[in-house]
């Protein structure tokens, strides 16, 4: 029992406890945590190499996905495509206080979507709602709530969702397709309560005037329609591949693309994660943004950004890779499901679930939480307690997200706060205040996540 805890407390403690240098840093906590694993297995110096190979090739669709996802996101941030989007929803529904609302959410679940964080995704669209949603007359922890929700459950939204696929990697579900369906459901609900919940927050009947859409949707995108045609691009091949219909054109390409990649990439270790079927579209997005005159002329800076932007994140799955590797080899998982043969379902799954929500709630990250323990949890859940691998990884993704926001010290939160102080000066922003705003949402997921680990969804 020793042998399994150790590395799992060692990470934790990394994580949690401020020690000199090392505290709080998770990159150096999932290495301790991986090199205590092959040292308590007896894992020789070429064994534990090649463990780590292993583990980083288990994670690398995952990285490449963090990768070139956040390239596409700087692409569309350079063309402005987000600017067209929320413009869009705005005169779509912002005529009124609630429908501007509704906008604002909607446009934030599509950054967060698109971004995979929702500290990105809240910095870089945050700033652009705030000082609209002053003018009605929220206070600021209501906007922060806003902002808050809107984001973290980006990280879950189809059809960019890192959540489910960073869950699909650590728990073995090769194809994450059912996954994705299902999520649009669970993640459309959560975005439905996100508005409803948000919606109360206003109380003026009409919106400002300086408020008011100055164009319609039909004017918007007649002016702007080239703007959206990465997205658009991106978006149809998704969902080709998702509903699996031959609608022609883009079928063909798909295909087309498909037998590319595999060819050049598909027997490389490591690379081969760049054969996934989302990364390979979102790098044919990236190709086509770069068609456009404003992406063109800051080629390199747009890369930059975007490699700059998910450096730390792909350093974690990097690191998070070495130690599942060394799990794996250094038979950790195996005396994992042995030790919990003789548990209580209840006890170890809903123990596992309050550790992953503690963990995304300490660290912000919804991927931190996943690579420190899904590990584990991915072979009790599927191998001891017969759970589905479908119904593992919709819990692990939802739980996860859903712990980003939990109070009392949601790091997520306390950026949010800092990002709306920043804005409307001389107010102080609770950040405690806007974890408890968006409570109904936080428990939302972890509802879902945890009837899809006791066998309900999935």
């Amino acid at each position: 029992m020793l042998i399994v805890l150790t590395p799992i407390i060692l990470v934790i403690a990394v994580i949690l406890i401020p020690f000199p240098k090392i505290g709080g840093n998770v990159r150096i906590a999932l290495l301790i945590g991986g090199l205590s694993a092959a040292i308590l297995g007896k894992l020789s110096p070429g064994e534990m190499i090649l463990a780590s190979g292993n583990g980083i090739n288990k994670l690398a669709w995952v990285i490449g996905l963090s990768i070139f996802g956040s390239i596409y996101a700087q692409t569309q941030v350079k063309l402005g495509t987000m600017d067209t989007v929320l413009n869009t929803f705005r005169a779509l529904f912002g005529r009124t206080p609630k429908g501007l609302i509704a906008a604002v959410v909607v446009t934030l679940v599509l950054a967060g979507s698109l971004l995979g964080d929702g500290i990105a995704a809240a910095t870089v669209i945050g700033t652009l709602v705030v000082l609209a949603l002053v003018e009605l007359e929220m206070s600021p922890e209501q906007i922060g709530a806003t902002i808050l929700m809107g984001s973290f459950i980006g990280a879950a939204m189809p059809p960019i969702t890192q959540a489910v696929f960073l869950s699909s990697a650590l728990v073995g579900l090769d194809d994450p397709t059912s996954a994705i369906n299902i999520s649009y459901i669970t993640v459309g609900i959560g975005v439905a309560i996100a508005i409803f919940v948000c919606s109360r927050f206003v109380d003026i009947k009409k919106l400002p005037e300086d408020l008011m859409p100055k164009r319609k949707v039909s004017q918007i995108i007649k002016e702007e329609w080239k703007n959206l045609l990465p997205l658009t691009f991106l978006v149809i091949i998704v969902i080709v591949r998702s509903i699996s219909v031959e609608i022609p054109i883009f079928y063909d390409l798909v295909m087309l693309i498909d037998k590319g990649f595999s060819t050049i990439f598909g027997g490389i270790p490591i690379l081969s994660g760049i054969t996934f079927k989302v990364t390979q579209a979102i790098i044919s997005a990236i190709v086509i943004s770069f068609f456009f005159t404003k992406v063109r002329n800051k080629g390199m800076e747009t890369i930059k950004t975007g490699f700059k932007n998910v450096s730390k994140t792909v350093q974690i799955q990097v690191c998070a890779g070495i130690m599942v590797g060394s799990f794996y080899a250094a038979g950790l998982i195996d005396r994992v499901v042995e030790i919990t043969q003789g548990l209580s379902n209840t006890i170890v799954t809903f123990g596992g679930g309050i550790g992953l929500a503690l963990i995304g709630m300490l660290t912000g990250s919804q991927t931190t939480a996943q690579n420190t323990l899904v590990p584990l949890m991915g072979p009790i859940l599927t191998e001891t307690f017969d759970i589905s691998k479908l119904s593992a990884v919709l819990g692990a993704s939802h739980i996860a997200v859903g712990g980003q926001a939990f109070p009392p010290v949601s790091l997520t939160a306390f950026v949010v706060a800092g990002i709306v102080g920043g804005v409307v000066k001389n107010k102080e922003v609770n950040p405690v205040k806007i974890m408890l705003y968006a409570l109904p949402v936080d428990i939302y997921f972890l509802l879902v996540g945890f009837l899809a680990w006791f066998g309900k969804i999935g």
